[in-house]
């Protein structure tokens, strides 16, 4: 019987080591999908942040399709470089943009004239004077321009000597000097001769001569207008005839000059407006390459004229104005390592700065 018991211990034990231990119940479904939804909106703020996107707001449930439609869009939501607004400028040859034509147009049609007289065509002053005023009288009568009257330019003559000395070193005339200094684009130079005569108590006069016209900038001689005056008569005195002569003269040659003119500067300006850029101090010439370079994101050509460590002189054509040719230089200046540059003067379109270096 003692037998018999342990044998049936023994059994029972046997039997309830096989028996498996219960699996654990289940999480709450609810529970489940709320961590899922941590785990995923933390996948999606990496993933945004890692592409540069903006952080969801706190709180927000992301489904498996959703989440991927944001990454898609943080990917694509990434700013674009601009595009940037320094366009280079037309280069030398191309042909003109709206813009450069429409200052061309404008610039033909609004040509600042100086008139004077040919000082070595032994030429009276009072019949020099008679003559440029009424040059001037038929620009400002017919056309509206304002002009450089006879007595301005001979004061002119004196009283700027001394800087014109210092500005040129008498490199140009001074007559082309003072012609810049008032911004012209063109100066006329008037040469001619008088025949009078007396007849019983009428008095007889021609006048016949040229006007040379001058491009102010380089002072190229781009053309001659020859004129002759009909024979004048005056009942009371000979220089009553001379001034009619005269004055018949230019008139009649005042119009061919103004249309020759502009059809003369129009065929130098194929390569823009010519301006002249001096630079004193340019001890590197590594800042005058990058300068070149830099003026010609807005300057259709730059020609470099000569180079020194004392100065630097570049030849600028464009389709611009003197102010923003001006506003160029500065720019360019800058970004090319002369942040100090300055203005020491300026004479129409012929800029003198110095490098601050």
């Amino acid at each position: 019987m003692k037998r018999s018991g342990i044998v049936l211990i023994v059994a029972t034990l046997f039997f309830a080591s096989c028996v498996s231990q219960p699996e654990p119940s289940p999480a709450p479904a609810t529970e489940s999908q709320e961590a899922a939804g941590t785990n995923q909106e933390y996948k999606d703020r990496a993933v945004a942040l890692v592409q540069g996107g903006s952080s969801t707001a706190s709180g927000s449930s992301f489904s498996a399709s959703s989440s991927s439609s944001a990454t898609g869009s943080s990917a694509t939501a990434a700013p674009a470089a601009s595009p940037s607004n320094d366009q280079p400028a037309p280069s030398a040859g191309a042909p003109l943009t709206a813009d450069e034509q429409a200052f061309l147009t404008n610039y033909l049609a609004r040509l600042q004239y100086m008139v004077y007289y040919d000082e070595k065509a032994g030429i009276a002053p009072q019949l020099a004077k008679t003559a440029v005023t009424q040059a001037n009288r038929y620009l400002i009568e017919k056309h509206g321009l304002s002009v450089i009257d006879f007595d301005k330019i001979e004061q002119n003559k004196k009283d700027q000597l001394t800087a014109y000395q210092a500005e040129t070193g008498g490199s140009i005339s001074i007559i082309q000097y003072i012609a810049q200094k008032n911004n012209a684009d063109v100066y006329v130079e008037l040469a001619f001769n008088v025949s009078s005569s007396t007849t019983g108590s009428r008095h007889y006069a021609t006048a016949q001569g040229s006007m040379k016209i001058f491009e102010t900038s380089t002072a190229q001689l781009l053309g001659a207008v020859a004129f002759q005056s009909p024979q004048s008569m005056d009942p009371n005195s000979l220089d009553a005839a001379v001034s009619n002569a005269i004055t018949a003269s230019v008139w009649t040659a005042m119009p061919r000059m103004m249309d020759q003119s502009k059809a003369l500067i129009k065929g130098t300006l194929s390569r823009g407006v010519r301006y002249e850029l001096v630079i004193q101090k340019t001890p590197d010439s590594r800042v005058i390459s990058n300068l070149r370079r830099a003026l010609a994101r807005t300057i259709r050509e730059v020609e470099q004229v000569s180079y020194s460590a004392e100065e630097t002189k570049l030849n600028l054509y464009t389709f611009q104005n003197s102010t923003k040719v001006e506003d160029a230089i500065y720019d360019a200046a800058e970004r090319s390592g002369m942040p100090d540059v300055y203005l020491v003067f300026s004479r129409g379109k012929a800029f003198t700065f110095n490098s601050g270096l």
